[in-house]
């Protein structure tokens, strides 16, 4: 029996049960002498099963391996030496249609960079959130700082310290120290968990006015159709 994983699919945001048949994987080892030593390339292909969507993942990584006495090559190591997110090209989830299309555009390029540039990732983040907070809640000042201070009275005390958590990393990559020899650095890690908040602010604004918006018009619609129901029948010719 095929073993089944819980799986998002980052296309179509679905949540699906993987099976063995859903998923393809080869490994290839780097057997010539070179600098580095025993290496195996390994990819992974993941179907989505939803038939409205069926699109692949395609991921790549490189680690460092060994040959075991049985001949199986078996990586070694606590993380590889290289990681690749080809298909898509970062793990970035898909942004509901009423989230403004910049806030949408600048979180997809912070997931794309956060390997590569982990400082413009952070500049990315403080982007959206600054485009969140002037589109949802309208507070538009000279900069963010005094927009972050504008919004602490709207938000518990725990998510406004995060918020103004990420506007301080983004400016370290935004902004050169007084020092330039001074160099603060922002690692893949950190910039990940800014990006989180994003998500996580998406959720708590974006989707939760939505869902409620939604829930709103049902109930007025109910109304209207049980008042029509009240009105009397047109007399019969």
């Amino acid at each position: 029996m095929s073993k089944a994983t819980s799986w998002r699919c980052p296309f179509c945001g679905q949540v699906a049960t993987i099976r063995d048949y859903d998923v393809h994987s080869e490994k290839s080892t780097l057997t010539i002498k070179n600098s580095v030593g025993r290496v195996t390339l390994y990819y992974h292909f993941v179907v989505c099963p939803n038939e409205g969507c069926n699109r692949f993942t395609l991921s790549v990584s490189l680690w460092k391996s060994r040959q075991e006495i049985n001949g199986v090559e078996t990586p070694f190591g606590a993380t590889p030496l290289m990681s690749w997110k080809l298909i898509p090209p970062s793990d970035a989830k898909v942004l509901p249609d009423y989230v403004p299309k910049p806030i949408v555009y600048d979180y997809i390029e912070a997931c794309a960079i956060k390997g590569l540039s982990p400082k413009a990732s952070a500049t990315l983040a403080r982007r959206c959130l600054q485009g969140m907070v002037r589109d949802f809640w309208k507070i538009v000042k000279s900069n963010l700082f005094d927009e972050i201070k504008a919004l602490e009275e709207n938000v518990d005390a725990e998510t406004w310290k995060a918020i103004d958590t990420v506007r301080g990393m983004g400016n370290i990559g935004a902004h050169m120290e007084k020092d330039i020899n001074v160099i603060v650095e922002v690692d893949p890690e950190e910039a990940g968990i800014l990006i989180s908040l994003i998500e996580t602010l998406v959720d708590d604004w974006y989707v939760t006015r939505h869902d409620r918006e939604e829930r709103v018009k049902k109930v007025i619609a109910l109304g209207e159709a049980k008042q029509a129901q009240k009105k009397p029948s047109p007399p019969q010719a």
